[in-house]
Parts: structure tokens; sequence; C-alpha cells
């Protein structure tokens, strides 16, 4: 393994979009958005050939120019691919790295007061630029979705709220099972306001933004719930509901209630058909997730046996960071699936 990056064989496009459904958003963070589109080996050589298609999503505080981030001794996921494409051990499909990051770290792909209508940024605006400016086959049976913690949650939850643009998902440690991933850390939050801020997110975000970011232990915790409660209960204002009372961390029930709707493990069952008319399905998560998110993987499991969803499910030992390894088995498991005759 060399240090340094190495020329890939296909070519990655870097270029921008200007969203009409994230300007004026309510933390007023940039409309104007990077996208990156991975063209595979080959791409430029057969101008008539269309090609399946990926969109990858990240994981919480997630921007795009992180992919170009190296683990010591290890690929980029963007080499990573190219490999894989290059020694021909998948199809070939256009790669597509997305960016919803927002000011709080994260959208989680939805549409929200609170943050920006995130969910039809993606399939409302990225996907239709994409198809009309690459030779990508625009039907959904050839368009998948691929990602890992929130980006996994996103990966699982967008093709159920808009069945239309995706036909295939890979979810690398979604968000799941909320009462073990999230709610766990209701009363450490509530200690931490209490002890520190006075029981205020209010004093907590003046502190925060006064110093330099992350010099705190608590820091990304609270930013961390703070920032899905403005994405999974802001009221129409904007107004952003936290999911337990500050002074206690006791469940405040209507306001948790808005949180499991949104919980991939509740929502299968509505979503049945949706995900029965996939043609693929990859969950995976390392069984010593910090987040215990292999318990919220394999909950969705159990639920998407019980409705007869076919899927590839897999436990592998490892926590939750540096997982990236595991990207390119389930991009060619999205490959393999979009490419099979419709």
């Amino acid at each position: 393994m060399e240090p340094w990056s190495r020329a890939l064989v296909g070519r990655i496009d870097q270029l921008e979009i200007d969203s009409g459904v994230l300007r004026g958003n309510a933390l007023g963070d940039p409309h104007v958005r990077p996208l990156w589109v991975y063209l595979p080996p080959g791409y430029d050589e057969d101008p008539e050939r269309r090609y399946p298609s990926v969109y990858v999503i990240q994981g919480f505080t997630g921007q795009i120019d992180m992919w170009n981030n190296r683990d010591p001794f290890r690929p980029t996921y963007p080499e990573l691919i190219d490999a894989m494409f290059e020694r021909q051990a998948s199809p070939p499909v256009v790669v597509v790295f997305v960016d919803c990051w927002t000011s709080l770290g994260g959208s989680q792909f939805l549409n929200s007061p609170g943050t920006g209508r995130y969910l039809d940024f993606l399939c409302d605006e990225v996907v239709p630029f994409v198809d009309a400016g690459y030779r990508t086959d625009a039907r959904r049976e050839r368009r998948g979705i691929q990602g890992k913690s929130s980006g996994g949650y996103g990966a699982m939850v967008v093709p159920m709220l808009r069945p239309e643009p995706f036909g295939a998902l890979a979810s690398h440690a979604g968000d799941a099972l909320f009462e073990a991933s999230y709610q766990r850390d209701f009363p450490e939050i509530s200690r931490i306001l209490r002890e520190h801020y006075g029981g205020s997110y209010d004093a907590f975000w003046t502190d925060f933004r006064s110093r330099v970011a992350n010099t705190k232990p608590w820091d990304f915790q609270l930013i961390e719930m703070y920032a899905y409660a403005a994405c999974y209960s802001a009221d129409p204002d904007g107004t952003v509901r936290m999911p337990f009372e500050l002074e206690t961390g006791r469940p405040v029930d209507e306001v948790w209630k808005r949180w499991l709707d949104l919980d991939p493990v509740r929502m299968v069952p509505r979503h049945a058909e949706t995900l029965r008319s996939m043609r693929g399905i990859w969950l995976d998560a390392g069984t010593k997730d910090e987040w215990y998110l292999d318990n919220g993987a394999v909950a969705v499991s159990r639920e998407l046996d019980a409705i007869g969803v076919p899927h590839t499910f897999e436990l592998f030992d490892a926590g939750h960071m540096g997982i990236n390894y595991r990207y390119p088995l389930s991009l060619a498991f999205l490959a393999r699936a979009l490419s099979e005759p419709i």
C-alpha cells in the first residue's frame, strides 16, 4: 500500500448543483452543493452504453471531500471501487457521491423545517441532474443507494419514503432500533446540561460557538442529539423539540413517538409493498458497534423476514468506525442486482 493517492483508471467529475429546495433553509446552509460523479473504466470508450447508478450518502458530520481522507495503510473508498472495476470484480456502475451536510452535522436525508428539504434535494434534484448529464439507465430498477451510519439510515428510509427513485439499497450500521441507539443517551445528556449549562441547550450552543469545536468531551454527543431532533421532531416553524426532559432525561412521549415513527424497524411493516419490489437489500454491522447498531440491523432484518422480503444480512467482527472496507462488498452486491435482466 503506497501512502499517496494513485491515478484512477476511471474518473471522478467534481461538480456543483444549485438547489432550489435548499434555498432559504432554516440553518442558512449553502444551497449550492458539491457533487462527485465517478465514471467506471470504459465509460468514455462506448458512447452508446448506459450504466446503472449507485448514490452514496455519508454518515453524521460527513462532508463530500472526506471521501479522500486516508486511513493508515488503507486505500480511500474511491480508490477501492476504482480498483474493483479495473479488475472486473463487479459489473460497472456510475457512482454518485452526494453532500447532504448541515451546520448541525447532518440531515438524516429527510425533509425537516429544522434543517431543510434534503429528501427532496436528493430525489428531485440530484437524481435528475445526474441522469441528464450522464449515460445512466434512468429506470428505478437500475438505481441504488448506499450509506453507513446516518447514511445507512438514509439508505434504508429514503426508498421507503420515496419509492420511485431507488430500486436497491445497502446499509452499513444504519441508525435503527432507536431505544438501543438513541434513548440510552437521554439521561447522560440531561446530566451534562444540568451540571455545565444550567439545563439549557442554548447555553451549550453559546459556549460551543465561542471556542474551538470538539475541545470538550461532550461536544459531539450533545450536537448529535440536537441535530437528530432537528431532523426528526422540529415543528413547522422550525422549533426543535427534544425527545426528553432536559432536567431529567425522561422521554417526552409525544415527541419521542415522532422519532419512533421514523425508526426503520417501525417503518418496514408500513412499507412492505415497496420493500418487496426492491431488487436487492444489503444490511450489515459490526458486532462491537458502540451505538448498538448491530442490534438495530438484526431488528430490521427480522422485520424484513416477517414480511417475506429476501435480503443479505451480515454481522462481522468490528466496531462502528473504520469499516469503509465493507463498502465495496455492498457496492458489488448492488451492481450485480441492478445489472440483472428486468
